[in-house]
């Protein structure tokens, strides 16, 4: 029963995580085409808020999944969880930088462009599908 619960709350933390990660470059695709000072305010400060509410969510999801890992021997031996766990280190990436494109922002040093934020902005959406099939598929 206690791993059900684990799972459940694993799932729970993960979706918040990529709810804030799939977000903040979207904040940040406004925060590169906006040239009004009042707007930028704004715009920084839903993404400072929303970062610092992710940072919690992000080392949850992790300890979650190292327990699920770890103690319920979720995926042990096996190649997919490798894989999987080389694709959280990169979101774990993803979300360290998403952090130093808000200092930029908040530095006024942005050089770029809303595109660059679009484009940006798919990387978890990619990533996590990769870790879905890893997941779910389990297929090495």
């Amino acid at each position: 029963m206690a791993y059900l619960w684990v799972k459940t709350f694993h799932i729970l933390l993960v979706t918040s995580w990529f709810a804030g990660l799939f977000y903040l470059p979207r904040i940040y695709v406004n925060m590169a085409q906006s040239h009004d000072a009042a707007t930028m305010q704004v715009l920084t400060g839903m993404a400072h808020r929303l970062y610092k509410f992710m940072l919690p969510l992000a080392v949850l999801t992790v300890i979650t999944g190292f327990v699920l890992f770890l103690y319920f021997d979720i995926g042990k031996g096996m190649g997919w969880i490798h894989a999987k766990i080389t694709l959280v280190l990169g979101l774990i990436a993803y979300h360290w930088y998403c952090g130093r494109l808000l200092q930029r922002f908040k530095a006024g040093l942005n050089q770029r462009s809303h595109v660059y934020y679009r484009w940006f902005n798919e990387i978890p959406v990619l990533m996590l599908l990769l870790v879905l099939i890893l997941v779910v598929f389990k297929p090495f």
